[in-house]
């Protein structure tokens, strides 16, 4: 039949995924919101360059921890919006380094969200949150994965089948 069938596999995964990112955003909430933040949760939004079938699993873990944001609804969809295009990017790039760019920039725009809401100077809030985006994915995500991608065993685990 023509229609595509959602895998118990891809569910599992995308819930898996949901739950861990949820998971390390709120064990370092304090840090994972607010002014000077850095989720170390974003390390996982490079498992969308290794395959793209992550990406459900990433924007509903990110939509998820951000139910919990101290700046409330904005925060759920003006943030995982930004998540969101990130991982397009993401998805698009053909580096791993340029891959790990992509949150840098597009979640920078938080910084506009931290103005409006919290009162926050535009570019403070815009640099805090794309120097912890770097520090979090262009540099431990970069490491970390390039390390992964070394380990065809790890790769092929990593890959949808």
């Amino acid at each position: 039949m023509g229609r595509n069938k959602i895998s118990v596999k891809f569910l599992v995964f995308t819930a898996m995924i949901a739950a861990v990112y949820f998971v390390m955003t709120m064990a370092i909430a304090p840090l994972s919101f607010g002014f000077i933040q850095m989720r170390i949760s974003e390390v996982l939004v490079l498992l969308a360059f290794i395959d793209k079938r992550y990406v459900p699993g990433l924007i509903l873990g990110c939509f998820i921890a951000n139910l919990f944001s101290p700046f409330g609804m904005i925060d759920v969809f003006f943030g995982t919006a930004c998540t969101a295009a990130a991982l397009w990017g993401i998805t698009h790039s053909k580096t791993l380094f340029g891959a790990s760019l992509w949150p840098v920039f597009c979640n920078a725009f938080i910084g506009v969200e931290l103005y409006i809401l919290g009162e926050c100077p535009l570019f403070f809030g815009m640099a805090t949150v794309a120097i912890g985006e770097f520090l979090a994915v262009s540099c431990v995500g970069y490491v970390l994965f390039r390390q992964i991608m070394k380990n065809p065993g790890l790769m092929a685990r990593l890959r949808f089948a």
